[in-house]
C-alpha cells in the first residue's frame, strides 16, 4: 500500500462545516433536515444512501393517536417494558411529542398505511393499545426513502458518501469536539466542525447472530467512549425473538407485527409454549419471549444456539398477510418457505442496543460540541428493554431537538505546513487475515458469553480473551501507523485504493472496544433485568435499579434522574 503526504485540504471537501452528522439512518437524516437551513451541514454515511438499520425496520412507529389511546397509556407501557430503568422525564417527552411528529412525517410525504381513510394502527408486544403506524412491512424503508428525498432537495446539506469516521477530533485544551478524523476517497483527513452529531445506529454486528445490517458495528459508542464521553447501560441488548433461522439464510427479522396480527409461536409439537412462561404468550415483552425460546429449547434437549421454534402465520387471514407482509412473504419464499402452508423456523438474534452515549433531552453529550441521537444515544426512554416501535419514534422526536443546536464557530485558520510522513511499509495481505480472524472470533465469543443467558465465569473468561485480542490488534503494523497519525498539524494522508481496508480496520477496532464495554458492563450488573439475564443472578434486585455508568475504564452505578449527561 503506497502512502504519502498530500495537500492540507481534500480537493472534494471544504475544510470545515458548521455541523457534521455521522450516520444516515432515520435519526441522522431527520437531524440534518431539522438543523437550521442557514448552517453548512455535512452528512457522513459509510455507504450510499440509504443503508441502515432504520431502512430494515419492518414493524413501525408507536404513537398514541387512536381515540381509545393516550400519551399516558403509552408512557405506562414504556415504563413497564423498561423494567424500572426508564427516565420518566424522557419517556413523558417522547410520548407527548409523538402525535406532532407523526404529522411532521406525513407533511414530508411518508405514506403510512390507512384503513377507511384513517391511519392504520397495529398491535405489538407489550402495548396495551393498537398504536403502531406502519407502511406494509417496510416502514423503515418508507421513512428513510422519504427523508432521503427531502435531504437531496436541501442546498445546505452536503452528502459525504462512502466515508468512515475513525475518531472524534477534540481541542487539546478545552476538550471540545471540533470535528472528526475521516477516511474518505483514499485519504485520512481531519474535518473541522462547530458541532458533531453521532447518529451511527447500534452495534448488533458484535454478535454472531443479529438482525442488524453489516454497517451496525457500534461506531458511535466506540469513538465517543475513546474520547472520554459518558456511556451507560451497555449490557442491555434486546434479542428479537423471531429471526429467520435456516442454513445459509441471513437472520432476517420477522416483524413483531406478525404476532400482533395473530401469528402463533409454537414448538415442534405445535404447542404455544410461550404461555408457559408469561400470560401474554407471544405478545409478552421481547426479552421474555426470547428467553422463553432459549429455555424451552434447553428443556427439550435441543442446543439453544442451534435449534429453532416455529412462527405460524396461518391463523392470520391470507388476504391480510398479503396486504401487510409482502416483504416477509417474498423473503421467506426466496428461502423455500411458503408462509401460507407452513410455519417459519425462527430463533432469537441480537437486535437493539438499549444503552449508548448519555444525552440530555437536547441530544447533548458530556463532551461540549458533541451530540448523539438514535440507537447510539442513551436518552433514558428505553430503560432495560425497549418497547416495540419506540425506536423509530425516538429517532424522530429527539433528532428534531437539534433545531435548537448551539454551534461553535469552526476554525478557519489555514492549516500548518506538513512534515513528510513515513509510509506504512507493512504487508496488508498478511495483516488482513489477522483482522478477519479477530472480527469473526469476537462476534462468536460475544454471542456465546453475552447472549441471551450470561454468567460470571464465562463473562470473566471472555473479558480476558478480548483484552488479548485488543492487544494483538494494537500491535499490528497498520494499527501502529494509523494510530500515530495526529491532527496537529491537520494533515491529509493519502492512501490510494484503501478505503475498504481502512474501514474494515476501523470497524474491527470498534467491535473489539464495544465487546469490551458490553462484557464488562454485563459482569458489573449482578442481577437480571430486561435484556440482561444472568443465570447466576436470576432475580431482579432493587439495589440495581440504577444505570450502569461508564467513563473511560471506570464503571459505576448512577441513580435514575432527569436527563443529565455530566
Amino acid at each position: 500500500m503506497n502512502v504519502s503526504a498530500k495537500s492540507q485540504s481534500h480537493p472534494d471537501l471544504p475544510e470545515s462545516f458548521d455541523v457534521l452528522v455521522v450516520g444516515a439512518g432515520a435519526a441522522g437524516l431527520y437531524a440534518a433536515l431539522c438543523l437550521p437551513s442557514s448552517l453548512r451541514v455535512g452528512l457522513i454515511t459509510k455507504d450510499e444512501l440509504p443503508l441502515s438499520a432504520s431502512d430494515w425496520a419492518q414493524g413501525g412507529m408507536a404513537a398514541a393517536i387512536a381515540p381509545d389511546d393516550s400519551p399516558l397509556l403509552h408512557i405506562e407501557d414504556t415504563l413497564k417494558a423498561g423494567a424500572g430503568l426508564c427516565d420518566l422525564e424522557a419517556v413523558e417527552f417522547l410520548a407527548s411529542k409523538a402525535k406532532y411528529y407523526v404529522n411532521s412525517l406525513l407533511e414530508l410525504g411518508v405514506s403510512f398505511d390507512r384503513h377507511q381513510g384513517d391511519l392504520a394502527l397495529t398491535l405489538e408486544a407489550a402495548h396495551s393499545r393498537r398504536r403502531v403506524l406502519h407502511a406494509r412491512d417496510t416502514t423503515g424503508r418508507a421513512v428513510v426513502s422519504t427523508l432521503t428525498a427531502r435531504i437531496l432537495e436541501r442546498q445546505n446539506i452536503r452528502i459525504i458518501s462512502r466515508a468512515f469516521a475513525l475518531d472524534l477530533w477534540l481541542h487539546p485544551n478545552s476538550q471540545q469536539c471540533q470535528g472528526v478524523c475521516l477516511a474518505y476517497q483514499g485519504h485520512i483527513l481531519w474535518v473541522r466542525a462547530g458541532a458533531v452529531v453521532l447518529a451511527t445506529g447500534g452495534g448488533g454486528q458484535v454478535f454472531a447472530k443479529t438482525t442488524n445490517p453489516k454497517v451496525s458495528t457500534g461506531d458511535g459508542v466506540a469513538i465517543a467512549w475513546r474520547s472520554g464521553a459518558a456511556v451507560r447501560d451497555l449490557e442491555f441488548i434486546q434479542f428479537h425473538p423471531t429471526a429467520l433461522t435456516k442454513p445459509g439464510a441471513p437472520r432476517f427479522l420477522i416483524s413483531e407485527a406478525v404476532r400482533g396480527e395473530g401469528a402463533h409461536l409454537v414448538d415442534h409439537l405445535g404447542h404455544r409454549f410461550v404461555f408457559d412462561y408469561h400470560p401474554a404468550g407471544e405478545l409478552a415483552p421481547r426479552d421474555v419471549v426470547s428467553r422463553a425460546i432459549f429455555l424451552h429449547l434447553q428443556k427439550a434437549g435441543s442446543d439453544p444456539e442451534l435449534g429453532c421454534v416455529w412462527l405460524d402465520l396461518r391463523p392470520i387471514p391470507p388476504e391480510k398477510i398479503r396486504h401487510r407482509f409482502p416483504n416477509i412473504i417474498e423473503v421467506c419464499r426466496h428461502w423455500g418457505i411458503d408462509v401460507f402452508t407452513e410455519p417459519v423456523p425462527v430463533a432469537p438474534a441480537a437486535h437493539y442496543w438499549m444503552g449508548g452515549i448519555v444525552t440530555d433531552l437536547h441530544c447533548a453529550t458530556s463532551i461540549p460540541g458533541l451530540y448523539a441521537v438514535g440507537e447510539t444515544a442513551s436518552t433514558g426512554v428505553h430503560g432495560a428493554n425497549r418497547l416495540a416501535s419506540n425506536s423509530l419514534l425516538e429517532c424522530i422526536v429527539f433528532a428534531a431537538q437539534l433545531a435548537q443546536i448551539q454551534v461553535a464557530t469552526a476554525s478557519s485558520s489555514p492549516p500548518s505546513p506538513l512534515l513528510p510522513i513515513s509510509p506504512y511499509l507493512g504487508s496488508w495481505s498478511a495483516e488482513v487475515d489477522t483482522i478477519d480472524r479477530l472480527r469473526r472470533d469476537v462476534r462468536r465469543l460475544v454471542w456465546e458469553t453475552a447472549g441471551i443467558c450470561r454468567s460470571q465465569p464465562s463473562l470473566d473468561q471472555a473479558i480476558s480473551q478480548i483484552q488479548v485480542w485488543r492487544s494483538e490488534f494494537a500491535a499490528l503494523d497498520l494499527s501502529k501507523y494509523l494510530l500515530s497519525c495526529q491532527p496537529s498539524p491537520p494533515l491529509v494522508l493519502s492512501i490510494p485504493d484503501a478505503d475498504q481496508e481502512i474501514r474494515h480496520w476501523g470497524e474491527t477496532r470498534n467491535l473489539l472496544d464495544v465487546a469490551h464495554l458490553i462484557l464488562t458492563s454485563a459482569a458489573f450488573r449482578a442481577e437480571s433485568r430486561g435484556g440482561h439475564y444472568r443465570s447466576d443472578f436470576p432475580e431482579t434486585e432493587a439495589s440495581w435499579e440504577v444505570h450502569t455508568w461508564v467513563r473511560n475504564d471506570y464503571w459505576s452505578k448512577s441513580p435514575l434522574a432527569t436527563n443529565s449527561c455530566s
